[in-house]
């Protein structure tokens, strides 16, 4: 009898013990990716033994549980741990860099068309030729690249086996508090070195295991469907929905895509498997029932339905790539096709912790991925919204409270990953997904298959999937072209929408639904107090952004916000204004920049201008070039840049333009800041030459301006070049500080050996943003205090060896 009723809590007890442990070694997996020091293999394998003999020995429910949850965590931390430490040995040497390599392998995703006409794709090594023995000094070298070949945009590639001859650069891109970060990508996705193709030719010695077969397949099919789908007005939709290739798509459709909130249906992920699984699972259990009564048990007509559910998922997602987010759409119709068809009797939060763990242990890179967090929550989301009601709902129901669901939960997601939340994103989904999942998919997998077997339909599909695809994006474009806005949301509102979202959706009876979603929307009507201000700083603050090849300066005081240059934008491929500015700005919670300064109009100060007055509201804006400026911004006047004195709050603001120049590097807007009470200053001179050096340097020596500082900190003019930065401008300002703000590696070589020997000579101290990332100095007690952005990077970017460790000023 007590073991009838001890074998149950047993059950329980271990149940328990290993969702805790599933939990706990999700949140190992997590940890690693917030620290900055990649923690010792060797010390988390001990603890992770240690762990181990304490569970052994724990006697008691609370030691035992204690131990779970600390062996979890370690084992979690371990894993991820020993992934990353091996993904970070391979190592290209520095003395390699810049230096033509022969290498042979394979083409490991499908070749696209890139900026300034390059045809870009990631390149699987096999064999390094001809390296120096000196320079590899037994390094592992990179066995993933991520290429661009520069001039056949157009063209295509000889085969899928090459041998190229390339150009290198180790992993390395822009490092600011927030906004995009190229090196977080270039690591999630495995690229150790980065470079431009100058020869290309066939390899056919190169050996083709598993991994380069499969890739050769997924290109022969991408050919495939080119050739029978190529002629299709939305081919770049269908290339995208039916291989996973948006190789073909053109910034409108991002733009269009962004602005409704519709990005998640071109990605081949949970969405899309889930309806092939639907449709599978539908036709095989029909096919199954057509047999003879008892031929099939009910258990085997599950197992086969989960079986071939299965394999069409499995074949579906290499059809598509076998992307990341295949890969874990396909974990997740695993689990849930095993806890729904198998009949278990596993509480659903058991199988969305199993598919969690799964995740993870194939995948321990997963949390660097924002359709990681996006996908999971999601799906939480989803299931304690339906697992909430008490009744069941109509599918037009379902849909709309699905859809107010993950609208409203994974509003806060977006917003602590830095991304807004389109108010259309909510009318264009209620309608986009039953079409893309009724009609589009459908269509689609029906006419990949027909074409297949009778290669004459193609243009039959063809002339069908324009109609529906067609009717679909006319939708979005429609909806798109609404005047809503985005949710830029400050925690009330926050508050606001998470109560609405709880009212609605969760709550198990109407009368709570009514009285929470009234309280939730007064709350949201009721206006946040001085909305329209900056957040107060007590001490000045300036930050140079690292932009790259640019320079975009940072001031603020008090309330005032002022910014100097925009930093580099080329159209349709970057803009410091959208990766680095913006973000930034919002993640400060600056609502409005007092004062706009850009130096002058070369695209490397004034790139996106446009496009911050289009998202941010500006008091006004002075330039050295108005004209060429006017033209981006017609709906703010810009002044130009006179010899004047102005406040912004408690700092000093002096602008000075040489005579007789009205265009050009020479009309810069010469920027000088002084901090009163501390004679700290900064001096943002633009990209003016040595002749303009020498005017300005004549305007101070005749007492003109503000008085000598006690610290100065200069950003270099021109970022270095050797045109600038003369010895008599050095020798006079003998600065503390000179800040270079230059691309790593750039082709232009700043800044130049010889300006950054002036600089030495006289004792200033020296940093580049290629090396340092963004700089922020701040005064403490009357004393600059700088702080250098790699100091606090992960330890993916600013671990010993890597490429921010070992830069060097020249």
């Amino acid at each position: 009898m007590s073991g009838s009723i001890n074998r149950p809590a047993c059950s329980s007890g271990r149940s328990g013990s290993a969702a805790l442990g599933v939990i706990a070694f999700s949140f190992g997996v997590i940890l690693l990716y917030w620290l900055s020091i990649l923690p010792p293999l060797a010390w988390l394998t001990a603890a992770t033994l240690l762990s181990g003999w304490g569970l052994a020995r724990s006697s008691s429910p609370l030691t035992r549980r204690l131990s779970v949850f600390a062996l979890g965590l370690l084992a979690g931390l371990s894993w991820a741990s020993w992934q990353a430490g091996d993904r970070l040995s391979e190592v290209l040497a520095p003395g390699l860099e810049r230096e033509r390599l022969s290498v042979s392998g394979y083409l490991c995703d499908i070749p696209s068309p890139g900026s300034f006409n390059s045809l870009r794709f990631s390149f699987c090594v096999t064999q390094w030729h001809n390296l120096p023995t000196e320079a590899v000094n037994g390094a592992r070298l990179p066995e993933l690249l991520r290429l661009s070949w520069y001039g056949h945009g157009d063209d295509s590639l000889p085969a899928a086996r090459l041998r190229l001859e390339v150009v290198l650069k180790r992993p390395h891109g822009t490092l600011n508090p927030a906004g995009f970060r190229y090196e977080d990508w270039l690591f999630r996705k495995g690229f150790r070195a980065t470079g431009s193709v100058r020869d290309v030719r066939s390899d056919p010695t190169v050996e083709c295991f598993l991994h380069c077969q499969y890739r050769s397949l997924h290109l022969s099919l991408n050919s495939w469907v080119t050739e029978r789908f190529g002629d299709a007005r939305h081919f770049p939709l269908i290339s995208s929905l039916l291989i996973g290739h948006r190789g073909h798509m053109e910034p409108n459709h991002w733009d269009v895509l962004k602005a409704t909130g519709t990005i998640h249906l071109l990605a081949i992920s949970g969405l899309h498997l889930g309806l092939v699984a639907l449709g599978t699972g539908f036709l095989c259990r029909r096919l199954l029932l057509a047999l003879p009564a008892r031929r099939v048990s009910d258990g085997a007509t599950r197992r086969i339905v989960f079986a071939s559910v299965v394999i069409c998922c499995l074949i579906y997602a290499l059809a598509a790539g076998f992307t990341v987010p295949t890969r874990r759409a396909l974990i997740m119709v695993i689990a849930g096709g095993w806890l729904i068809l198998l009949s278990r009797q596993t509480p659903v939060w058991q199988s969305f912790l199993a598919a969690l763990a799964a995740v993870l242990v194939l995948d321990p890179f997963a949390p660097l991925d924002q359709g990681f967090w996006l996908s999971f929550a999601a799906v939480a989301v989803l299931i304690a919204a339906f697992s909430a009601r008490l009744s069941g709902t109509g599918w037009v129901t379902g849909l709309l409270l699905a859809q107010i669901a993950v609208f409203g939960g994974l509003w806060p997601i977006l917003e602590s990953l830095g991304q807004s939340q389109p108010l259309l994103g909510l009318v264009a989904n209620v309608m986009a997904i039953p079409w893309v999942s009724l009609v589009v998919m459908p269509m689609l997998v029906t006419g990949g298959l027909a074409t297949a077997i009778f290669p004459g339909a193609a243009q039959l599909f063809v002339t069908v999937l324009d109609l529906v695809l067609g009717m679909l994006w006319q939708f979005l474009v429609w909806v798109g072209g609404w005047q809503a806005p985005t949710i830029d949301a400050s925690l009330p509102e926050l508050a606001g929408w998470a109560l609405l979202t709880v009212a609605i959706v969760f709550a198990p009876f109407a009368a709570f639904r009514l009285i929470g979603g009234l309280l939730a929307v007064l709350w949201l009507m009721y206006p946040e107090p001085m909305a329209a201000q900056n957040p107060y700083v007590a001490e000045p603050e300036v930050r140079i952004w690292d932009v790259g090849q640019g320079l975009s300066v940072l001031v603020r005081h008090q309330r005032e916000v002022f910014v100097y240059d925009t930093g580099p934008a080329v159209p349709g491929v970057f803009s410091a204004v959208e990766s680095t500015l913006l973000p930034n700005l919002k993640a400060e919670g600056i609502r409005r920049i007092d004062t706009l300064v850009i130096s002058h109009a070369d695209n490397d100060h004034a790139g996106g201008v446009s496009e911050l007055a289009r998202k941010i509201g500006i008091g006004r804006v002075i330039a050295g070039e108005t004209e060429p400026l006017g033209e981006q911004i017609p709906d703010l006047t810009a002044s130009p840049c006179k010899r004047s004195v102005q406040t912004l709050g408690g700092l000093v603001v002096e602008y000075w333009q040489g005579e007789g120049v009205t265009e050009g590097n020479d009309a810069s807007c010469v920027v000088r800041i002084q901090h009163p009470d501390s004679g700290i200053e900064w001096l943002l001179p633009g990209d003016i030459t040595d002749r303009m050096e020498a005017q300005y340097l004549a305007y101070r020596s005749g007492g003109e301006g503000l008085p000598d500082p006690s610290t100065r900190v200069l950003v270099a003019p021109h970022h270095g070049s050797k045109t600038s930065s003369s010895g008599a401008w050095v020798g006079a300002l003998k600065p503390d500080w000179v800040i270079y703000t230059a691309g790593y590696r750039h082709r232009y070589g700043h800044p130049h050996p010889r300006v950054t020997g002036r600089y030495a000579e006289v004792g200033a101290a020296a940093l580049n943003t290629a090396c340092s990332g963004s700089v922020l100095m701040t005064i403490a007690d009357n004393q600059l205090a700088l702080k250098e952005m790699r100091d606090n990077a992960p330890f993916w970017i600013g671990g010993p060896g890597l490429t921010r460790d070992q830069c060097k000023i020249p």
